[in-house]
């Protein structure tokens, strides 16, 4: 009998156009060794130029979607992605604070494309659910609505995490991809206790980056559930999304999505 995979559960909406959301989530689980299994928080009609429509998918329907298979299959990490109600993220941070497992939350606000993805009460309620998380996963633009602060640097980027790990006692993952066009991108872990580690790369230049923050959190939890450490997931993860950029095929007329099929070019 081969080994059992981990258990990854991804709690996001689903996206038509496969490159984000749950559909990217899966591939990520599948092509880092994990079984991917879902609970939808919304079902939306979007492409790479954008999202044309959303419909939530009730509560008491997605929790019964977690309770499903933690029942019966069980959990050995987490990742939440776009959840789009306050009611949803109370429910869920009501739910998740029993799971014993790795939580990964990507604090979904905007699509890649722009669309409006969180309204304020949404953004509120986050912190509810970091104050149960292993780690959140924030990016600049994200960083600065749970923070009320507006990061221009690397160093008020990093400043801001500390903030927000210590307030929330919760490990954040600020990713610094939206702070300079033109320098190296600079990642950086917030310890509730302070501690900093900082990972630096080049910049990969190219527009086909949607899903690129699903792929990253799905990434981390896989990496989590296989019972690698913080840091080694993280470096784990970064590698994973960096190779996924450069195999992306071009698809669509916007922001397109990452290379899954191509991948093994660049990965591992």
């Amino acid at each position: 009998m081969t080994a059992k995979p981990p258990r990854i559960l991804s709690i996001a909406g689903s996206d038509s156009g496969g490159g984000a959301g749950i559909q990217a989530d899966l591939k990520t689980i599948q092509l880092l060794g994990g079984h991917g299994m879902t609970a939808i928080t919304a079902i939306t009609a979007q492409n790479t130029l954008g999202v044309q429509r959303v419909d939530p998918v009730a509560v008491d329907i997605v929790i019964a979607q977690i309770d499903s298979v933690a029942e019966d299959i069980g959990i050995d990490a987490v990742k939440v992605g776009m959840l789009g109600s306050a009611e949803m993220v109370k429910a869920l941070a009501g739910r998740l604070a029993s799971v014993d497992a790795p939580i990964v939350f990507d604090p979904v606000m905007v699509s890649t494309s722009g669309s409006i993805l969180a309204d304020e009460a949404t953004i509120a309620a986050f912190h509810a659910l970091m104050a149960v998380s292993t780690v959140v996963t924030p990016n600049v633009p994200e960083l600065a609505r749970l923070t009320w602060s507006d990061p221009q640097s690397a160093y008020e980027m990093e400043r801001e995490a500390r903030r927000l790990a210590r307030d929330t006692g919760t490990a954040v993952l600020a990713k610094g991809g939206h702070l300079d066009d033109d320098g190296p991108v600079i990642d950086l872990l917030a310890q509730p206790e302070g501690k900093v580690q900082r990972w630096k790369a080049k910049r990969i230049a190219t527009d086909q980056t949607h899903g690129t923050g699903c792929t990253l959190s799905s990434a981390l939890a896989t990496g989590l559930g296989h019972g690698l450490d913080l840091p080694q997931a993280i470096l784990q993860a970064r590698g994973f999304v960096r190779a996924a950029l450069k195999a992306a095929p071009g698809l669509g007329k916007g922001n397109g999505p990452l290379g899954f099929a191509g991948i093994g070019e660049f990965w591992p």
